[in-house]
């Protein structure tokens, strides 16, 4: 029962080593195609498997070869048992599901136990089983003995059965246990999953042959010719062989080839290099190292390796690569799949980095455990900069105020080092990581500083991170460091608002940077204010970037008891304790589809600016390494969606860091009508991540201010005015409209015959509230927006009309309406007047006034106008920021132009329904039918929202199948709106974005259009 015992690790478990595989001859390794491999045989596919609700309720024999395994289930490993049917998923983000007295574990401890039956030939001399990924911890057999037990669900597991094997039939049996005394230690923000959920094999290789090595790279101080430092390892069939070392360059072009006699089992080889390509982010320039083995003129095995030229060191205060500062345009990865967990193929791994590389990220956190091994070799080649994290988490201790528990106790320090041991072993070799993490939120204890010490004994060629050391040693009271890190090179803190990062920013005589290791939140609708955090990082040197909060949403994909679809989060499987959507927050939606904020996160951090002055450009080139050569630009002036004129940039010559001016033949300062000069940048050729032509970057300015609307129609039919008893009708042979006196606002307007408007224009303050709305923390806010805005009743406002006067003003008619808006129970509000003024072509000019009265809230969600109008509007063109939804503090990936969309395009799909879809810096929108026939608005810098579902059901819904489309669309034409900030896991809308709850005023105009 080596489960129940935090201090039994593994059982005949092999040390960690590099992930490598051998070959027959150098052609196939350069491949790198694992199955084309010496002794290799994937043993992934159908198991035979059994669910058992503890470890007893398992067949006692069913490890013996002969055990009759009929009855049994099937299963596909790689996968999570919960995501096949066996139990459920169950997600918590710091709370533990069990009780909290390590070690011990529930006695509920699902365990499932699997079998399968496997054929070799051709056995060589030394063979081995390996699990890349097992949780949470098993015990093996092989042909009926046993062969060991390992811990650590996100660390690879190796055992030696060169004994056990045997050529023709083999049959493997496996032990999982859900919970072990190790699970304290993998707590990690996301769905409790069990089973082996990674790769099973097996490599069967002769006795001669590499079992470790370590490959560095140590340029000269000018960074212009480097060091390769080679150490391997051999097994003692090996001395008396010859290692041939051979380095070749991207092309396969030879640049040096070495033979050594291997005299000893650790052979230290050193070659300086003259001028190597170097790898970074932005140019991740491969070479091709070769260990070949031979005996006399034999090839015993080749192994191949790719080497990435790079220096990390912490220098002048600064975390540099090759000599340069680097920025970290990164996000936080966890391992996810809506469908599979974290079994993630590789085609879906790529599709990741592609997706990263297409929208300017270069840096990626592995949250909160070491990714599948061949994700790594993929970072190497597109070009990552990785912080690989320990799979170490205990952050439920702070819920019962002892965070540093388990970290600060030397009993499980054994556990600590062994999980930092093994990753940095099988990582040490790609020069896409340059950062070892100690784990997550985990406390702090002598037990980090260990881990340090070890690594830092192993490798001396990379920088350490833990968060948790700094946050004990910053000043909560003026945000400065109290003393230096000791387990880490840097500092690092999480979800940091901008006015402390700025008083962080400017402490310039500390010898460690800051990087946010976390922020930005990115759950639901949100996170806003990306550009300030950005402005920081390009302003102060020693800030050095951050990792968005996360790449994707956690969503299960899942189907309800009417058989839709949709995406299941925290509680939907009945599990106790869950902490609901939280685990909703990424960047992409679960079908990796990139949602607004990855949007806007890419054009917060692209690499280059343009600025204006004049009639001059001057861009700036924000890459750490590379010229803008491999760049196209382009210009183009815009006048009301019309192209007036456009024309090329040739930036090839603008070095890293550095600024070119370029002159613009068209004089700019001549416009007075609003017009918009668009500057791009698009890549010249195609690359493994993009097509040819695809926009890294880009800037926008508004030139003149005379906004040009499309034309009212004109008719001089007076308009005719009945009233009967609440109800005014105004009409023509052009249109009609009604309306109700004692609501005070407009019941339908109809353009020749067509409904337009089915219920008219009323006050509005409430949205649906989003994620960043509805969740605050106490560290950052003393309660969220919701709370406060429900506690003043501003979800359940009223409106008392007071007086509706009508008056004719020659061909005009004027409806004024006096109210008072206010919610129940309270005393505050606004006297609203509104000011209907109606023209014999149908078109209404509609002036807002409101006077703010008692003491409210200090923001409003929003202040405008809602109304329904019809279905059959379907068609949306407008002037003003698009194409996609934007907010205050939410808008840096929109610009202003002329677009069109369909009406049921609008919406964002957020998992958890809420505010979406408003459009920002509108000046007029039309929607209309098919024959061009419609409604238009008017004004200055307004946003509109059309959706299918009214406020309150976005409001109420947990899903969307909940949502049920109503007979009409919800309009919203508003006046302002509140920003969304980051508030479920970080700082609040910031002051410039908040919408003050004051008297305010406003104009639009509703007309039809024909």
């Amino acid at each position: 029962m080596n489960y129940l015992k935090k201090d039994v690790l593994e059982v005949n478990r092999q040390p960690e080593h590099a992930y490598f595989f051998t070959y027959k001859d150098s052609e196939r390794a350069l491949t790198y195609d694992r199955t084309l491999s010496s002794g290799f045989t994937l043993l992934n596919g159908v198991w035979k498997f059994h669910y058992g609700k503890h470890p007893n309720d398992v067949d006692e024999d069913f490890f013996e070869e002969e055990f009759n395994d009929q009855s049994w289930e099937s299963i596909h490993v790689p996968s999570h048992w919960e995501m096949k049917g066996f139990g459920k998923p169950h997600y918590t983000n710091v709370q533990y599901p069990f009780p909290v007295d390590p070690p011990h574990i529930p006695s509920d401890n699902p365990t499932g136990t699997y079998r399968k039956e496997f054929y070799l030939t051709d056995l060589n001399e030394r063979s081995v089983i390996r699990f890349e990924g097992v949780d949470s911890a098993f015990d093996l057999w092989l042909n009926g003995e046993y062969i060991g037990y390992s811990t650590g669900s996100r660390i690879a597991a190796e055992f030696d059965v060169s004994e056990f094997l045997v050529e023709g039939k083999n049959t493997v049996a496996v032990k999982v246990y859900k919970w072990s005394a190790q699970s304290y230690l993998e707590d990690q923000d996301m769905w409790w999953l069990s089973g082996i959920f990674r790769d099973v094999y097996i490599v069967s290789k002769e006795a001669a042959g590499v079992k470790d090595y370590f490959v560095k790279t140590l340029f000269d101080p000018e960074y212009k010719d480097a060091e390769l430092n080679l150490s391997v390892e051999f097994t003692k069939a090996s001395i008396g062989k010859d290692l041939v070392v051979q380095l070749l360059d991207h092309e396969q072009n030879k640049v040096f080839e070495e033979t050594v006699l291997i005299e000893k089992e650790t052979v230290n080889i050193s070659k300086m290099i003259e001028e190597p390509h170097k790898w970074s982010a932005e140019e991740p320039y491969l070479y091709h190292l070769q260990l070949m083995i031979k005996n006399d003129d034999d090839i015993l095995e080749v192994v191949p390796q790719r080497v990435g030229f790079r220096q990390v060191e912490l220098k002048d205060g600064l975390i540099q690569v090759n000599g340069k500062r680097i920025l970290f345009k990164g996000v936080n990865r966890h391992e996810f799949h809506p469908e599979h967990g974290r079994y993630v193929t590789v085609d879906v791994m790529e599709q990741d980095l592609k997706l990263m590389k297409q929208h300017n990220i270069n840096a990626i956190r592995t949250s909160h455990y070491p990714s599948d091994p061949r994700f790594y070799d993929l970072c190497d080649e597109y070009g990552f900069y990785v912080i690989d994290e320990t799979d170490l988490e205990t952050h439920g201790f702070v819920l019962i105020n002892d965070p540093d528990q388990l970290s600060d106790n030397k009993d499980w320090q054994q556990n600590y080092v062994d999980r930092i041991t093994r990753m940095v072993e099988r990582d040490k070799n790609h020069p896409a990581v340059i950062i070892w993490s100690l784990g997550n939120e985990s406390g702090f204890g002598q037990n980090h500083l260990a881990m340090a010490e070890w690594a830092r004994g192993r490798d001396d060629t990379r920088l350490l991170h833990y968060e948790g050391e700094s946050i004990r040693i910053l000043d909560e009271s003026n945000y400065e460091p109290k003393q230096l890190n000791q387990s880490a090179d840097f500092f690092s803190t999480m979800y940091t608002d901008v006015e402390r990062l700025e008083k962080l920013g400017k402490q310039t005589h500390l010898e460690q940077p800051h990087v946010l290791c976390e922020y930005a939140h990115a759950m639901g609708n949100g996170p806003g204010g990306f550009k300030e955090y950005t402005d920081l990082f390009n302003k102060y040197p020693r800030l050095q970037g951050g990792f968005v909060w996360e790449w994707i949403d956690h969503g299960i994909k899942s189907v309800n008891e009417n058989g839709q679809e949709f995406y299941a989060y925290g509680g939907d499987f009945g599990e106790h304790p869950h902490d609901g959507n939280f685990v909703i927050d990424g960047l992409i939606f679960p079908d990796r589809t990139p949602s607004p904020a990855l949007l806007d996160y890419k054009r917060a951090i692209q690499p280059v600016k343009t600025e204006l002055s004049g009639n001059r450009l001057t861009i700036t080139n924000r890459y750490d390494f590379v010229a803008l050569n491999h760049l196209k630009g382009c210009w183009v002036l815009k006048q009301n969606g019309k192209i007036v004129k456009q024309g090329e940039l040739d930036v090839s010559g603008v070095k890293a860091h550095e600024s070119e001016t370029i002159d613009l033949p068209v004089d700019l300062t001549e416009i007075t009508k609003e017009s918009q000069l668009l500057v791009e940048f698009q890549t010249e050729t195609a690359s493994r991540w993009s097509d040819r032509g695809h926009l890294v970057a880009w800037d926008q300015f508004t030139l003149g201010n005379e906004v040009t609307y499309p034309k009212a129609i004109s008719t001089e039919e007076p308009i005719e005015l009945f009233e009967e008893g609440d109800t005014l009708i105004l009409q023509n042979g052009h249109f009609e409209l009604v309306f109700d006196t004692f609501k005070g606002k407009i019941s339908t307007y109809m353009v020749n015959g067509d409904l337009l408007i089915e219920e008219g224009p009323e006050n509005n303050f409430w949205r649906a509230m989003t994620d960043n709305d509805s969740i605050g923390h106490d560290e950052f806010n003393t309660s969220p927006n919701s709370d406060i805005w429900k506690q003043y009743g501003v979800d359940h406002f009223q409106e008392r009309t007071e007086d509706v006067k009508v008056d004719v003003q020659g061909e005009t008619i004027v409806i004024e309406v006096k109210s008072t808006l206010a919610p129940p129970v309270l005393s505050w509000g606004f006297r609203s007047i509104v000011k209907y003024t109606v023209k014999p072509n149908g078109v209404i000019d509609i002036d807002v006034n409101g006077e703010k009265f008692g003491n409210g809230p200090l923001t409003l969600p929003k202040i405008g106008l809602r109304m329904n109008v019809s279905k059959w509007l379907e068609n949306v063109s407008w002037y003003g920021n698009g194409p996609g939804e934007s907010y205050p503090d939410i808008q840096f990936a929109t610009r202003k132009d002329v677009w069109d969309m369909k009406s049921d395009e609008l919406e964002t799909p957020y998992i958890m329904p809420q505010e979406n879809g408003n459009r920002s810096d509108v000046d007029w929108v039309s929607f209309t039918h098919s024959d061009g026939t419609g409604l238009i608005v008017k004004g200055k810098a307004l946003n509109f929202s059309l959706r299918a579902y009214s406020t309150e059901q976005l409001d109420e819904a947990k899903h969307i199948y909940e949502l049920l489309k109503a007979d009409a669309f919800e309009l919203n034409v508003d006046y302002k709106l509140n920003g969304i900030g980051s508030s479920s896991c970080g700082p609040g809308v910031l002051d410039k974005y908040k919408l003050t709850n004051e008297s305010y005023q406003y104009h639009l105009s509703l007309e039809p259009h024909t």
